[in-house]
């Protein structure tokens, strides 16, 4: 029985270790990505809040303003939005 519940604690550590990880990692990625749209390469989708590139292909352009989105459904969805 002892070594049922040491064997139980060593996965709920090892589990904790690996998710905590991916945390971490999503977290640093997300301020990269931040970081990168303050800096002006990266420009954030209007619909879903994912970052894209400024260079995007899938873009529209509002009055003066140039919108970018990481795919077309995020365009049309946002099409649809403001008629």
């Amino acid at each position: 029985m002892l070594k049922f519940v040491i064997l139980a604690a060593v996965c709920f550590i090892l589990y904790k270790l690996v998710t905590n990880d991916k945390k971490k990692k999503v977290e640093v990625k997300h301020k990269q990505e931040e970081k990168l749209a303050k800096e002006g390469v990266l420009v954030k989708d209007p619909v879903c809040g994912t970052y894209v590139s400024k260079d995007s292909d899938i873009r529209i352009k509002e009055g003066d303003e140039v919108r970018c989105f990481c795919s077309y459904e995020c365009r049309d969805k946002y099409l649809k939005m403001i008629d």
